[in-house]
């Protein structure tokens, strides 16, 4: 097949542009840093989460005066000191919290809060300023900083979906997106993509060479993943939801014994303007049930150990109830982090002061960066300060 008739016959040239499939959008790269086989997984609350009515200060008064409809009823609470404790839609993490595997950070934010979704979002992916625009992530820089030689291997970065995050895409190196390991085997084997993948025209710059390397990097890591995925049996049960699925397939992939070290999956619907408490609790009850299971499951197969999970959302919510029942975008916000050795689990940090608002939103006291800091510094074995762009502190004890 010559350059005109693949342009001419691929499903991914469309008006003169090549448009590469989202479960194609793959890096090339050999991981040579040193992780000490340890993995992060990341659980993106997408829509912005109500961090009130997840951990809520049950004990303030305030809190039920500016929430009389949304509240969540102090006898419902469950209690994890005298002042805070867990949304009853929770409660599936309660024995993971009894495990001493969880920790929950209060007030996480940044300075000059963004209250859009997109750019919210993006700040949170990219780990910028508020007023700094990225076109990387910040997982996507981990991957740069750990590629020496970029030869073809196994892909070390797997977003569960259909389509690629910016937190996971770099300069010079991408993540992979995909929702399983066989489909996208059955997708790559095919007489076209067999025969590019064989084909030696792949070390050009322009943007056919490109693709040809990016169709055949993709074909071999779609052989590596479904042989190295397909050697355990998982007879555990997961929730039917999506979060549920992408879980076990992130379970079954870690515990193959694949190369990667870091997961990506999201749950949306959290945007709760309108009717926000059977909404947001039935959410919750999705991202705890399937966690839960999650994480057990890891434990049973000699796994949670070297696995931390971290999950985030955009933005919290304002303080006061709307006129829906519901609540409108809101600046700092609580972020948990689950998994790693078991230990004391630990309420990190003060609850938030409601006395206190930056015109009716939470101020923030912990930056998100320093999250990151000491997910990559203390965990991952990374260099914080070379793919943060700048130098912060961590959270001592945080890992």
């Amino acid at each position: 097949m010559n350059r005109r008739d693949f342009l001419r016959n691929s499903a991914f040239a469309t008006a003169g542009t090549m448009l590469i499939p989202h479960f194609l959008k793959a890096h090339e790269q050999r991981l040579t840093g040193d992780t000490n086989g340890k993995i992060l997984v990341v659980i993106q609350l997408s829509g912005g989460n109500d961090g009130l009515n997840t951990v809520i200060p049950y004990r303030n008064d305030i809190y039920y005066r500016e929430r009389p409809e949304l509240a969540i009823e102090r006898s419902q609470v469950l209690a994890l000191n005298d002042e805070i404790g867990l949304n009853p839609a929770l409660e599936a993490l309660r024995n993971l919290y009894d495990d001493g595997r969880i920790r929950i950070l209060n007030n996480v934010g940044y300075p000059n809060p963004d209250r859009s979704h997109f750019r919210s979002m993006d700040i949170w992916q990219s780990a910028s300023n508020a007023n700094q625009y990225l076109s990387t992530g910040w997982l996507g820089r981990y991957l740069d900083s750990t590629c020496a030689d970029c030869q073809v291997k196994a892909h070390h970065m797997l977003e569960i979906d259909d389509t690629l995050s910016l937190a996971l895409k770099g300069e010079t190196a991408n993540g992979l997106a995909m929702l399983d390991a066989q489909k996208l085997y059955r997708q790559t084997k095919n007489a076209m993509v067999n025969k590019i993948a064989k084909t030696d025209d792949h070390h050009g710059h322009d943007p056919v060479s490109y693709l040809y390397k990016t169709l055949a990097d993709t074909a071999s890591s779609a052989d590596y993943l479904y042989e190295k995925g397909n050697t355990k049996s998982n007879l555990t049960e997961y929730p039917k939801t999506d979060l549920g699925k992408n879980l076990k397939t992130i379970s079954d992939l870690i515990t193959s014994g694949i190369d990667t070290s870091v997961y990506y999956a999201s749950i949306s619907g959290f945007d709760t303007h309108a009717g926000q408490r059977n909404q947001q609790n039935r959410l919750l009850k999705q991202y705890a049930e399937a966690v839960s299971v999650f994480m057990t499951d890891l434990k049973n197969r000699g796994q949670l150990d070297r696995t931390m999970v971290l999950t985030f959302s955009e933005f919290g919510r304002r303080v006061k109830q709307n006129g829906s029942n519901g609540t409108d975008h809101g600046t700092a916000n609580n972020v948990f982090v689950m998994g790693g050795p078991p230990r004391n689990s630990v309420i990190y940090n003060e609850a938030p002061n409601l006395m206190d608002l930056d015109g009716g939103d939470l101020r923030f006291s912990i930056d998100f960066r320093d999250v990151y800091a000491s997910l990559l510094r203390d965990w991952l074995g990374a260099d914080d300060k070379v793919i943060l762009g700048g130098n912060f502190a961590g959270l001592t004890g945080l890992v």
